[in-house]
């Protein structure tokens, strides 16, 4: 009851402002990098459709290598050779489904052990779901492939990216974090104390994401690693194609037709991997490409604590 009670105040103090600057940037100009990344490593997670793969052939068109983590191999091996053909660079892919730990798990440590330098990680695989669903690893979908996975591969190649230096790690999150008006229920992650909602079980999850960027800044701090997250803005994707024939028609209804297309995001993303205007930015939420304080239960560190021991525990890595 004491976090509810505070989060409501710093709510009631911060809400107009923040819903101004929310406005504001909706409609600010993208900022856009020229800046080529010739030879360097991409790696981008859910990349054969939509923000990711057009993220990865924004990388590619400006002369970056890629390696795409991807849960569907046939899509996969297309995507890589249409970028060899289409860019001459470097494409290889990891299979992953973030719905099983053990697979997470796999990929994260063939990274670990290898000897490439991954010089941008970006975080895109993610689900919505309207029905409460548990993976096979018994823990709710959406929390498990839109939180833990990332959580997961970030853990096991902290020490590798803070020796190496100069990587720059992006979520992509979004303003949807702020369905999470009282922030998670670390004692309730089974959903059996609160009602379940597709907007409240992606609102916890993206909120996580948030509060394990603060204490994954803290490790990097001055190593050269920089992890920030972006809101990719309202645009067409995939995302809920896994749910019922009401949810895809209302979404193509009254989403998607106001939806804008997902190379908007790309740029943003490019923008947030390679300009030097960013340099050193960490632990910062972006709408696209503008600067935004995230909601408040998103910037508790008690919590962000919790999370992150607890988070050890689910993902296998203690």
């Amino acid at each position: 009851m004491i976090r509810v009670n505070k989060y409501w105040k710093e709510y009631l103090y911060i809400m107009p402002a923040q819903m101004w600057a929310m406005r504001r940037n909706k409609k600010a100009e993208i900022k856009e990098c020229d800046e080529v990344f010739k030879k360097r490593l991409v790696v981008i997670t859910g990349a054969t459709s939509g923000i990711g793969y057009y993220t990865a052939r924004k990388y590619a068109l400006n002369g970056a290598n890629l390696l795409l983590i991807n849960r569907n191999e046939e899509k996969s091996i297309i995507i890589c050779d249409e970028f060899r053909q289409d860019f001459g660079i470097e494409c290889e892919y990891k299979i992953a489904d973030f719905t099983r730990i053990s697979d997470i798990q796999k990929v994260g440590y063939e990274l670990l052990d290898s000897d490439i330098k991954i010089d941008v990680l970006i975080h895109n695989a993610g689900v919505y779901s309207t029905k409460k669903i548990f993976t096979e690893d018994n823990i709710e979908l959406v929390f498990q492939v839109d939180y833990l996975g990332s959580f997961i591969l970030n853990y096991i190649l902290k020490d590798k990216l803070k020796a190496q230096g100069n990587t720059r790690i992006i979520f992509v999150n979004s303003e949807g974090h702020r369905f999470a008006i009282l922030g998670l229920s670390l004692d309730d992650l089974e959903w059996e104390h609160h009602h379940y909602s597709g907007l409240r079980s992606y609102g916890k999850a993206k909120t996580a994401q948030l509060l394990s960027m603060i204490l994954f800044d803290d490790y990097f701090k001055n190593s050269g690693v920089s992890i920030n997250a972006m809101h990719p803005g309202s645009v067409k994707s995939n995302m809920g194609q896994n749910n019922g024939r009401t949810y895809r028609y209302l979404k193509h209804l009254f989403i998607d037709r106001a939806a804008k297309s997902p190379e908007i995001s790309a740029k943003a993303l490019y923008y947030l991997g390679v300009s030097k205007d960013i340099s050193g930015v960490s632990s910062k939420f972006f709408r696209l490409t503008s600067e935004e304080e995230p909601a408040p239960p998103a910037l508790d560190r008690e919590v962000a604590k919790e999370l992150w021991n607890l988070s050890i525990k689910l993902g296998g890595l203690e």
